[in-house]
C-alpha cells in the first residue's frame, strides 16, 4: 500500500499538550534556524528516554553546557581529521570484505546485525582507540542494543502537564544495559586520564581539551557522557543508513548495476580509499537517497521555549514540535515520485529544495559528526558492493520500526554472491 504525504504544518493536542507538526520547508526553517533559541531544547521525550545512558551529552543537551560542548564535539569530529581516522575506516571495512568472502553464498545471515558490528568496530577504534579489545566493543554494542530495546520514548507525565516530564521507568534490563556501556567507557576514559590511552582517539583528543581548557568543566561523567554520544550516534544511525541501503540496492538492481559501474571504473579493482569518496558521486547518491526514504532518526522532536506564532499557528510555550523526516521527505509536491528509490535525483544540477531534506537536522543543532558519517557509509558501501551483490533471503519480512533510530523490526535477512 503506498502512502501519499503532502508538506503541512498543523496543530493537535493530547491530553493537555499541544502538538505542532512542522512539515513544510520555510516552518522547518523558523523552527531549526531563524528562530532555533525558541526550538533549541530537544523535547521532554528524548531527554528523558536518553538521560540515563547519556546524561548531559550533547544530543540531549541544551543552553550553556550544549554552547560549551557543541564546539568541542564538532572539532573533534570535524572533516579535517579525517585524515587520522582514514586507516581505520579502510582496514576495518577491509577486514569485514574478507569476513563476507568466507561465506557460502546461500547462507543467509541479519544484515541489521552485521552492519551494527562494522560501524560499532569502527567508531570504537576512533573513539576509544585500538585497545579497546573484541570483547569490550561486544559488550557496548549490546549494551545500547539492550538499551534500546528497554527504554520507552513515550512520556505521560510530559502530555499531563509536566514541562519537564517524569524520570522515565528503569526497568532491570534498561539498568543493565547502561550499567554495560558505562562501564566499558568509564575504564577507557580512566586509561586516557593516567596516560595510557591511544594517541589519536577521540577520547584523548578529549583529554587534552580538558586539560586545557578547565573551565569547560570536563570531570570524569563528562567525559563519559560525550564519549557514549558520539558512539551512540556514530553506531547506530550509521548501521541502520547501510542495512536500508542493501535492502533499497537488493529491490533496485537498476541502481546496484549503475553503482556497480562506478566502482569498478573509479578503482580499477584495488580497495576503496578514503581518497576516493570524493570520486564516487553514484554511491553518494545512492547514501543520500536511502537516507531520504529511510532516515535513521525519522522524528525530530523540539519542546517551545516560549510562545511563538508559526505559519497559521499559535505555539504554545512547552508544546511538542515535531519534524518528521519520514513524511517530508515522501511529499508529493516536494519529491518527483517520492515513494521510489532515485539515486540519480541527488546527482542532478538542482540540489532538493531548502530545507525539504533533514536526515541530519539542520540549523544549529545539525549533527556534528556528518562528514564523519556519510565518509564512512560511502566507504563502507564502496567497500562491500565492490567484491559482493546482496540478495535478500525469500523468508525476508520487513517492517521499519523506530525505537532510538530506524530500524527493520526483525533485522534484515540477506546472503551475498561474490561479483
Amino acid at each position: 500500500m503506498t502512502h501519499h504525504y503532502r508538506a503541512c504544518v498543523d496543530s493537535l493536542r493530547m491530553a493537555g499538550r499541544q502538538i505542532v507538526i512542522v512539515n513544510e520547508p520555510s516552518a522547518i526553517k523558523h523552527v531549526m534556524a531563524t528562530h532555533h533559541d525558541i526550538y533549541e531544547r530537544k523535547s521532554p521525550q528524548m531527554r528523558r528516554a536518553l538521560e540515563y545512558l547519556l546524561g548531559d551529552g550533547l544530543f540531549i543537551s541544551d543552553g550553556e553546557t550544549w554552547k560549551r560542548r557543541r564546539p568541542l564535539v564538532a572539532d573533534i569530529v570535524h572533516k579535517n581529521r579525517l585524515p587520522v581516522f582514514a586507516p581505520t575506516m579502510e582496514t576495518v571495512a577491509s577486514a569485514f570484505a574478507e569476513r563476507w568472502a568466507m561465506r557460502a553464498s546461500a547462507e543467509t545471515f541479519d544484515g541489521l546485525a552485521e552492519m551494527a558490528e562494522l560501524t560499532a568496530e569502527i567508531i570504537a577504534r576512533t573513539v576509544f582507540g585500538s585497545e579497546l579489545g573484541a570483547q569490550a566493543a561486544r559488550d557496548v554494542i549490546s549494551g545500547f542494543t539492550q538499551y534500546q530495546r528497554h527504554v520507552d520514548s513515550f512520556n505521560l507525565g510530559y502530555f499531563l502537564g509536566s514541562d519537564e516530564g517524569w524520570p522515565i521507568w528503569r526497568s532491570r534490563g534498561l539498568r543493565q544495559g547502561a550499567a554495560q556501556v558505562q562501564k566499558v567507557i568509564e575504564a577507557v576514559v580512566e586509561r586516557h586520564l593516567a596516560g595510557a590511552g591511544d594517541e589519536g582517539s577521540m577520547i584523548q583528543l578529549l583529554v587534552r581539551r580538558r586539560e586545557k581548557n578547565p573551565e569547560l568543566g570536563l570531570d570524569v561523567q563528562a567525559l563519559r557522557n560525550e564519549a557514549a554520544t558520539i558512539f551512540m550516534a556514530g553506531h547506530e544511525t550509521t548501521a541502520s543508513l547501510l542495512t536500508w541501503c542493501w535492502y533499497c540496492l537488493a529491490n533496485a538492481p537498476w541502481a546496484e548495476a549503475a553503482l556497480h559501474r562506478e566502482l569498478d571504473s573509479v578503482l580499477e579493482g584495488r580497495a576503496p580509499r578514503v581518497d576516493d569518496v570524493a570520486s564516487l558521486p553514484y554511491a553518494r547518491a545512492v547514501i543520500e537517497e536511502t537516507l531520504r526514504l529511510y532516515p535513521p532518526v525519522p522524528i525530530l522532536s523540539r519542546q517551545a521555549g516560549r510562545a511563538d506564532r508559526l505559519a497559521h499557528i499559535d505555539v504554545e510555550k512547552g508544546a511538542l514540535v515535531l519534524v518528521i523526516p519520514w513524511l517530508l521527505h515522501r511529499a508529493s509536491d516536494l519529491w518527483e515520485k517520492p515513494n521510489h528509490f532515485m539515486p540519480e535525483r541527488f546527482l542532478a544540477a538542482a540540489r532538493p529544495k531548502p530545507y525539504s531534506y533533514v536526515p541530519f537536522a539542520i540549523g544549529p543543532r545539525i549533527c556534528a559528526g556528518l562528514t564523519f558519517g556519510m565518509t564512512e557509509s560511502i566507504l563502507c558501501l564502496a567497500t562491500l558492493a565492490q567484491r559482493f551483490r546482496v540478495r535478500l533471503a525469500p523468508q525476508a519480512q520487513v517492517e521499519p520500526v523506530c525505537r532510538l533510530t530506524l530500524r527493520p523490526k526483525a533485522g534484515l535477512s540477506i546472503r551475498v554472491e561474490p561479483r
